[in-house]
């Protein structure tokens, strides 16, 4: 993005008009000619909208590139819980909603519902109470943010690749970092597919 000495934003190479003369958009390929007419680089820092709104603008021209900053405003603690709980619902719907033909099968005289997945089933619920308690629990906005970036460590196997294509994994592992939103983080479905290289997934 650029910004003009009028204070006004660019964010996509257009034709611009300045002190009467008008250039075309190829001119924001040409670094000399944008300094010659003081327009400047410039980036934009706005909050996580999943978490704030903007609160004020402040401009900062004494820097390269201009630095646009909107200040956090908190959003309100009760309606983003009230929005993940309805995510936690949704989900429940969802996940019960794919395996629901299980039961219909039985009910009319069908092969019974496999044991792994009445146990899902029941772990979903399970789940969803556990989850809805926990956000329940979430008194602060830094407790949410806690709560949807929830830090992990990933263990998987290294995947080798044969010179006739064929794939093995390990027995060398990798570990790497990640954040876990926990309203997402459940059990797995037992009629997913494998993933061959995963080991462990371990909150820090």
């Amino acid at each position: 993005m650029w910004i003009l000495e009028d204070n006004t934003i660019i964010k996509t190479p257009v034709q611009v008009t300045i002190d009467g003369e008008t250039y075309p958009r190829l001119i924001f390929t040409e670094p000399e000619t944008l300094d010659t007419l003081g327009i400047k680089e410039y980036v934009e820092v706005t909050p996580d909208n999943r978490y704030y709104w903007n609160g004020e603008f402040t401009l900062d021209r004494t820097v390269t590139p201009v630095i646009g900053t909107y200040a956090s405003i908190d959003r309100d603690v009760d309606k983003l819980k009230e929005g993940m709980l309805s995510t936690i619902n949704s989900q429940v719907a969802s996940k019960q909603g794919a395996i629901d033909w299980y039961w219909q099968r039985a009910s009319k005289g069908g092969k019974a519902v496999p044991a792994d997945i009445q146990t899902y089933a029941d772990t979903i619920y399970y789940e969803q109470n556990e989850k809805e308690a926990e956000v329940n629990a979430l008194t602060t906005l830094a407790e949410i943010i806690d709560y949807e970036n929830k830090p992990f460590t990933e263990t998987r196997k290294i995947k080798h690749t044969a010179e006739d294509g064929t794939e093995t994994y390990g027995p060398e592992t990798d570990t790497s970092n990640r954040h876990i939103n926990m309203l997402q983080h459940w059990t797995a479905n037992p009629t997913d597919e494998v993933d061959p290289a995963f080991v462990s997934l371990d909150a820090n």
